[in-house]
């Protein structure tokens, strides 16, 4: 499939029309965002970049492909979510992609969800850099939805064969001095990025819990990568209380429901049989388990 990289920024209207105009696509995909560096705390202190580009932004290239009559892919993030009462740990009981978000505990996932659910925000500022402002004061996932072209991915926690991306979930837990063990829904996208180029070809659309089904738990991925990887590793664990004290904003745990993806491609395997065959097994450096 013939593909070019877009050049524009994300809340430059006329720079998405331009790019679109020179590729003249069929469909665009849009893997762009704000996730801070080192990670996602830097969100806290950078508000206005963050609203910049995952909301103003993503809203602007919805709208410039919905008048280009362009299907837009959007990989956007399930990190809305927190376990609750009716979706405790272990109980199987994941999130739907109909639910309304429950998790306010970044600044990031504030944002992430002013595009992806209900939400309302009322903030001042700058959309490009000829100086307009816009205020923000609409229900952004209501008016995201009425984007028919808009097919939004939730991705958590993304996994790769590649093992020396510091992107990588597996590799940033197996740098941490100590990890948490709690179970979450991921995304092995060894095996779903090629399905979300297939969603493109099928023009599907709407919301998607875009994760293997399942859950996995922080040390049953390391004990994997002990026993395929390095069998001298070894890592420590702590709370979710001792891990407040060392970050400045709450983590996302919690498990979404796959059925709606898993029934549109029943071949997606569960998060523990994608992680053993597209991660350990090719990256498999010891006698496996």
């Amino acid at each position: 499939i013939d593909y070019e990289y877009g050049s524009g920024r994300l809340e430059n209207r006329i720079s998405l029309e331009s790019d679109i105009a020179n590729v003249k696509p069929t469909h665009v995909f849009n893997a762009a965002g704000v996730t801070g560096r080192p990670n996602v705390d830097w969100c806290e202190s950078h508000k206005v970049e963050t609203i910049r580009t995952n909301v103003v932004g993503t809203l602007t290239l919805a709208d410039v492909c919905r008048d280009k009559g362009l299907i837009l892919i959007n990989y956007a993030t399930g990190c809305i979510f927190e376990y609750d009462e009716a979706h405790q740990i272990g109980t199987g009981f994941g999130f739907k992609e109909e639910d309304t978000p429950n998790f306010t505990g970044s600044f990031y996932s504030k944002t992430k969800a002013m595009v992806s659910k209900a939400s309302i925000i009322s903030e001042l500022c700058s959309c490009s850099n000829n100086g307009i402002f816009l205020m923000i004061q609409k229900k952004v996932e209501e008016l995201l939805k009425n984007y028919e072209n808009v097919c939004t991915l939730r991705v958590r926690m993304p996994i790769s064969s590649d093992l020396a991306n510091p992107r990588n979930f597996i590799t940033k837990i197996t740098r941490y001095d100590k990890v948490v063990n709690i179970p979450n829904s991921m995304t092995i996208l060894d095996e779903l990025l090629p399905i979300s180029i297939e969603m493109g070809k099928r023009n599907l659309t709407g919301i998607w819990n875009f994760t293997n089904p399942g859950v996995v738990s922080h040390n049953e991925i390391l004990e994997m990568y002990r026993d395929y990887i390095d069998p001298n590793f070894t890592w420590k664990n702590f709370n979710l209380e001792e891990q407040a004290k060392v970050i400045v904003a709450p983590r996302s745990n919690n498990e979404l429901d796959a059925t709606k993806l898993k029934t549109e491609f029943p071949e997606l395997l569960s998060i523990k049989e994608s992680l053993i065959k597209y991660v350990f097994e090719p990256n498999k450096k010891t006698g496996g388990a």
